[in-house]
């Protein structure tokens, strides 16, 4: 089974630990919150989507983002 490549930069992901206090980050804990915010971030556009398409848009926006959290 071919490895998964990640879509978010490990550096950014990186930075959100450091600037939410962390002094120091693993690299465990980077590619575990890569997992996560990945995940969540597929859960909101999965979600985003179906309501576009309910209102007969092939178009995601800001606002079905905001409700398909």
């Amino acid at each position: 089974m071919a490895t998964r490549t990640s879509v978010l930069p490990k550096a950014a992901v990186a930075t959100i630990l450091l600037d939410a206090g962390a002094p120091r980050v693993s690299k465990d804990a980077v590619d575990l919150l890569v997992e996560e915010l990945e995940k969540r971030g597929v859960e909101i556009s999965a979600k985003a989507w179906r309501i576009a398409q309910h209102a007969g848009r092939r178009t995601v926006t800001g606002d079905d983002i905001k409700l398909g959290k």
